[in-house]
């Protein structure tokens, strides 16, 4: 019996029993589907971090009072360690900078902001020092940034989210309009570029003021956070050892002292980013081996109901010349095709829950060529290994006897 026959008599087999072979692959279908759809999942939203999340800068880093914080614990012990950073911490890092070649500050809240009769809830407010234009990767779409001197004079003007023109000024120019934050108004002196959504939530819906101002309003109490600019991709490790070098001396750490700031960067957030998903790839593969095992037994368990139901038809084609081998070909061949069968529709499932996750919210995922040819491969090796008890079964059944079965 050559390859061809075998396949062929294996998908007749399995057409023969449409509803059993579903209904046997399940397991299959299951594991092959999450192992897809994980990995779609985690390469979808690498991209979408690093083109969205991460994205601080070529040559940019963050230093502010708490850094990344993964458990409550951590939050609650770097609250009370940590000290706040001030203008005078800022100040201190752009006296005589090396490796640094620009450093803005930054503070930030949620507030309602107010035009007319209209308001826009859960607006981030934020009060920025007017270099933070040259750091940031906000571009201007209309009018211009705060400038020096309307932050040294703590002036009301503002410098708006794409969200804010669409809800307040859909059809007219907003430059020079006057909106209200906290019942004071605000001149607007230029325009974000569009940035889009983060998970579908949007990007846009921020205001940006002096931060001098920021602070005539609501305090100078608090931390603020520094966006750092290093001279060069090259040199950004030098900027943060710069940096912690300053801060450490300001606040008298000795040498075996944890640093009371925190730093992030690119690399740090993709370092979390890598964590996070490699263990949910480590759960991912558990739960897939489970049902794969699962499935390999099931299917066992069916091409031994095959063998004992096929027992004449097995007699039969031993009496007119059929060897051993030809019999063991043909229920392999029939194990493996109705497993690789399974893979292919989990792998077809994945792609369609793939593309249902980008419609509702934004995550673009792929179908990775590698993993989807290792998920087929796998389940056709499943089938092939559970399938060898039952296909040796068959093959070592006497024909006389095999006849004889009803």
């Amino acid at each position: 019996m050559n390859f061809f026959e075998a396949l062929r008599l294996a998908i007749n087999a399995i057409k023969a029993h449409k509803l059993r072979s579903f209904l046997t692959l399940l397991g299959i279908i299951f594991g092959v589907a999450v192992v897809i759809v994980v990995v779609s999942l985690i390469e979808g939203f690498n991209k979408y971090f690093e083109e969205k999340i991460s994205d601080l800068g070529s040559n940019a880093f963050v230093v502010d009072k708490m850094g990344i914080v993964t458990s409550m614990q951590e939050w609650i012990d770097k609250s009370k360690k940590n000290k706040d950073i001030k203008v005078e911490d800022l100040e201190a890092i752009k006296a005589n900078p090396t490796y640094v070649k620009d450093a803005a500050g930054m503070m930030r809240r949620r507030l309602t902001v107010k035009y007319e009769s209209q308001s826009l809830q859960d607006v981030m407010m934020m009060g920025v020092t007017a270099n933070m234009v040259d750091i940031d990767t906000v571009k201007i779409g209309q009018g211009r940034y705060i400038s020096s001197e309307e932050e040294q004079h703590a002036r009301p003007t503002c410098f708006i989210g794409y969200e804010l023109v669409k809800q307040f000024f859909p059809a007219t120019d907003p430059l020079d309009k006057e909106i209200k934050i906290e019942g004071r108004p605000f001149r607007i002196v230029g325009v974000a570029q569009e940035i889009g959504t983060v998970m579908g939530n949007p990007r846009d819906n921020f205001i940006i003021i002096p931060l001098t101002t920021y602070q005539n309003m609501f305090g100078s109490r608090g931390s603020i956070s520094l966006k750092i600019a290093a001279t060069s991709q090259q040199t950004i490790e030098r900027a943060q050892d710069e940096v912690r070098v300053i801060l450490r001396s300001r606040r008298h750490l000795k040498y075996a002292d944890a640093d009371t700031f925190g730093i992030v960067s690119s690399e740090a957030l993709n370092n979390l980013r890598d964590r996070i998903f490699g263990t949910i790839g480590i759960v991912a593969v558990g739960v897939t081996s489970i049902s794969l095992v699962v499935g390999g037994i099931v299917i066992m368990n069916m091409m031994l109901v095959s063998v004992t139901e096929r027992t004449r038809e097995i007699g039969i084609r031993k009496s007119l010349g059929a060897k051993r081998s030809d019999i063991l070909k043909q229920f392999l061949a029939e194990s493996t095709m109705l497993s690789l069968f399974g893979g292919l529709v989990g792998v077809g499932l994945a792609y369609a829950l793939g593309k249902l996750v980008t419609a509702l919210v934004s995550l673009p995922t792929t179908l990775p060529l590698f993993w989807t040819i290792m998920a087929l491969t796998v389940s056709a090796s499943i089938g092939l290994f559970f399938g060898i008890y039952p296909a040796m079964k068959a093959a070592k059944l006497d024909p006389i006897e095999a006849l004889r079965a009803d």
